[in-house]
């Protein structure tokens, strides 16, 4: 069964970048035609899909953030990574990683797909 878990810093300094890992164990980021996304839930606000890097390496970004994220992937560690430059304190969020079948550029459902527990992130000084 395919398992995802987020790590990185829980504090980040406004300006400063947000780095987040997700490991996974169960399956392999590679096969086909899975998708590896990173959402996020601001308090008291709903999921925001930020971007997906697809079995074979492509990434779509979600037009908001696309001046600021990137994702890539470490396939022999089975781990894809998640970098948003400049945050702010409006980037503070639970940020997960997901896996969907296929790619949709949206929040995945949670029927069918996988997700991580979540990791709080919080931008202040």
């Amino acid at each position: 069964q395919v398992q995802l878990q987020e790590s990185g810093s829980g504090l980040v300094e406004p300006s400063q970048t947000l780095s987040l890992t997700c490991a996974v164990s169960g399956a392999s980021i590679t096969v086909s035609y899975y998708s590896w996304n990173w959402i996020r839930q601001p308090p008291g606000k709903g999921l925001e899909w930020m971007g997906v890097i697809a079995y074979d390496g492509s990434t779509y970004y979600n037009p908001s953030l696309k001046s600021r994220i990137s994702i890539s992937r470490d396939t022999s560690q089975n781990q894809f990574f998640l970098r948003l430059n400049s945050v702010t304190p409006e980037d503070t969020a639970v940020y997960y990683c997901v896996r969907e079948d296929g790619i949709r550029l949206r929040v995945p459902d949670r029927k069918g797909s996988n997700w991580g527990q979540g990791t709080q992130v919080t931008v202040s000084s």
